[in-house]
């Protein structure tokens, strides 16, 4: 990572939701701040969680007592701010995690420091949201709007696929923690940005899980690497692999 820093190549996160669920923004916003985070990939479930730490402070509940009667999911202010936001971004013509992003900028919410979207938005890092849809608890919300959803989801993907043009020649992509729902759209991304004509090759992946997974080792550490590239799967529970592995970019010394 310290080579593509270095020379100028990009250095992008893909993250699940779990990775912010369990309290991991501060040493992400941290590794912004220090120039090692060139843009950030999410799936739905991760803005549910970023909005949730900005709003309050928490995140998460307890799925199998609140799923029991019906209740899993259901807290109004996620899935009214969430929506109205990709609504709104929808309507201007801007991505997903570029709305929610702006949303939670111009928020009164108390932790707003500690949300990834709003604090890559401050720094003009860009962040795709990659949403499937059913699978997040603000998709059966009454402001759903399907088309909103998809749409802003879509310009996201064209957007994470001119990001993955700039890991040609020693950048790196760092799966964190997904293991169905970015490793599937990294795959078609570099499908995609070859087949429009873009050199990708001698990039680096890596995937850090605390289990090993099919598409993550697939996906990303192995079918899309070309000729010249090296892939990674490296296990162990976030909240030790990826404060670590922030601790030895931190022993790099400057910028770039």
């Amino acid at each position: 990572m310290d080579k593509a820093r270095r020379g100028r190549r990009a250095i992008l996160f893909g993250l699940g939701a779990h990775v912010i669920k369990v309290g991991l923004n501060p040493v992400l916003i941290d590794l912004m701040d220090r120039g090692w985070v060139s843009g950030l990939a999410l799936n739905g479930a991760g803005i549910i969680h970023d909005f949730e730490v900005a709003f309050a402070g928490r995140t998460s509940e307890n799925v199998a007592a609140q799923i029991k009667g019906g209740r899993f999911g259901m807290a109004r202010e996620t899935g009214e701010f969430l929506n109205d936001a990709i609504r709104a971004g929808a309507e201007e013509g801007i991505g997903l995690g570029e709305a929610v992003g702006r949303m939670i900028v111009s928020s009164r919410f108390p932790y707003k420091k500690m949300s990834l979207l709003g604090e890559a938005y401050r720094r003009r890092i860009p962040v795709t949201v990659h949403a499937a849809v059913g699978t997040d608890t603000i998709h059966f919300h009454p402001k759903s709007s399907g088309q909103a959803l998809g749409q802003t989801s879509l310009t996201d993907f064209f957007l994470f696929c001119s990001m993955v043009t700039k890991l040609d020649g020693g950048g790196v992509y760092i799966n964190l923690g997904s293991a169905v729902v970015l490793p599937e759209i990294f795959l078609k991304a570099a499908s995609f940005v070859r087949n429009k004509g873009f050199r990708l090759e001698g990039f680096t992946t890596a995937v850090f899980d605390f289990n090993r997974h099919y598409r993550p080792a697939e996906n990303v550490a192995r079918r899309p690497l070309g000729r010249k590239g090296r892939g990674f799967y490296f296990v162990g529970h976030h909240e030790i692999m990826i404060p670590l592995l922030a601790a030895a970019l931190k022993t790099r010394r400057g910028r770039p």
